[in-house]
């Protein structure tokens, strides 16, 4: 039996609708795991959209298409869900990161810039009707199941994941604490799909670690950009600096398989490293650029430079975007630090989240960010200063026989030396030896750094 439906009706409530949504409301910026700004709304409805009304021809097809669907389709779909079929289609034609959140959704947005929240620790993102891995977050189910930056997921629990969307595959992922899930994961160079159990749990991710490395060299380790993340890699730095006894030589910023986070938190950190009375007018560390007057934001640096010109490695990978490729671009624009690693993932879009009532929202492209000196990073990303490919160091038994360490002090009867300090300098190459079989990547950072210490100290640091 055929449902009534009043085609004029539903057309001109369309075109109502266009209008009140033209004409009304207000937005306000929120954060995502990608990149968007948390200052207050700089978007407004009123003062970017005319009202206009929507072509009546495209309107009448539509309206034609959701007629046809409720009076003929072979299951019976409510309104609200025909409608938000509508949107997320919309949004899906626009580009991967502009999406329709429902409420689920919205409050797992919300909940992923905490820090907290229940899953596996990946970033997803569409690619070309696949679901590619932006990155493993650190210390995760998904890092230490080896899942890995650039990695395919084409099926959850056996179900295929062609052409869903990443928040669909979102949904699919997150349970229960201490249930499991199995992925079909697959890279570019593998033939065969790698299946892997992992237990989901509450993720909690602690977004700055440091330690101090050989002869008073620091590292710090940002995983994501999250909203307390500035403020940790300052105490980050002023601890390295009281564990060096204030002679801290140099700083490695590790940010390979960091996915993004807040922007605001992302300039933060730049802003600890720069000095913004040397840089005068230009003092850029990013902005923004959209359509509309109103999606241009200009972030400046403010402070001084916490590390007073001391010389600075930052490590990428293709696990690294959005904030990631701010805080390298930026420093790598004024020369503040050597970008060493691989070519970063390439995300240069700005999101921003848009209420379209209490409970739902879209999240929409709004703008390309561009790096101090005018560059996008949009699909070409940060490439590093000094590539080092991820390479694995084997040792073998017959390295041990041709590199036996010999000499004087390895020889029988050899006299002691005359100094009444302890060397330490064999002690040193042991944790070096051991840093390039671990982390082949930060062992080449440690040297170069070492490297741009003795020129620092040779020349000044501000020759």
């Amino acid at each position: 039996m055929l449902k009534a439906f009043n085609l004029k009706n539903f057309i001109l409530g369309i075109g109502l609708a266009s209008l009140i949504t033209c004409s009304e409301g207000s937005t306000t910026p929120a954060s995502t795991a990608a990149i968007v700004t948390t200052k207050p709304a700089a978007l407004s409805a009123p003062s970017i959209y005319k009202p206009t009304q929507p072509n009546p021809e495209d309107v009448i097809k539509f309206g034609l298409v959701f007629g046809e669907i409720k009076q003929f389709y072979v299951h019976d779909k409510k309104d609200k869900e025909l409608f938000e079929n509508a949107i997320r289609g919309m949004l899906s034609g626009l580009d991967p990161h502009s999406v329709y959140l429902d409420e689920e959704d919205l409050k797992e947005f919300k909940s992923q810039t905490s820090g907290d929240f229940v899953g596996i620790g990946i970033e997803i993102t569409s690619e070309k009707g696949m679901v590619k891995v932006i990155a493993p977050l650190d210390d995760t189910p998904a890092q230490k199941a080896g899942i890995q930056a650039g990695d395919y997921i084409i099926a959850v629990n056996g179900k295929p994941v062609i052409d869903l969307s990443a928040n669909e595959v979102v949904r699919l992922i997150r349970g229960k604490p201490g249930t499991t899930i199995t992925l079909s994961v697959i890279s570019k160079n593998e033939k065969k799909p790698r299946e892997l159990t992992i237990t989901r749990q509450r993720i909690q991710i602690q977004s700055v670690k440091s330690k101090v490395l050989a002869d008073n060299f620091g590292y710090i380790r940002i995983s994501q950009f999250q909203e307390n993340t500035g403020k940790d890699v300052v105490n980050a730095v002023k601890s390295l600096q009281q564990q060096t006894h204030g002679n801290l030589q140099g700083l490695i910023i590790d940010l390979r398989n960091n996915p993004g986070g807040l922007l605001d938190s992302a300039v933060e950190v730049v802003d600890v490293f720069l000095d913004s009375k040397k840089l005068g007018k230009n003092n850029l560390i990013v902005y923004t650029k959209g359509r509309f007057s109103e999606a241009n934001s200009y972030f400046r640096a403010d402070s001084e430079d916490l590390l007073k010109g001391k010389p600075i490695i930052v490590l990428i990978n293709q696990g690294s975007a959005s904030g990631s490729e701010i805080v390298a671009g930026a420093l790598q624009d004024y020369k503040r630090a050597v970008i060493v690693g691989q070519r970063s993932f390439g995300k240069g879009s700005v999101q921003t989240l848009l209420p379209l009532d209490d409970k739902t929202a879209i999240k929409l492209t709004t703008a390309l960010y561009y790096t101090p000196k005018g560059r996008s990073i949009q699909e070409e990303g940060i490439k590093p200063d000094v590539l080092v490919e991820n390479l694995k160091v084997n040792k073998t038994k017959e390295d041990g026989l041709f590199f036996l360490k010999i000499r004087e002090q390895n020889l029988k009867g050899h006299l002691k030396n005359g100094s009444a300090k302890k060397q330490s300098s064999e002690a040193a190459n042991d944790e070096q030896a051991e840093l390039a079989n671990k982390d082949f990547q930060l062992y080449e950072a440690l040297t170069i750094l070492k490297a741009l210490s003795l020129v620092n100290q040779t020349t000044g640091p501000n020759a």
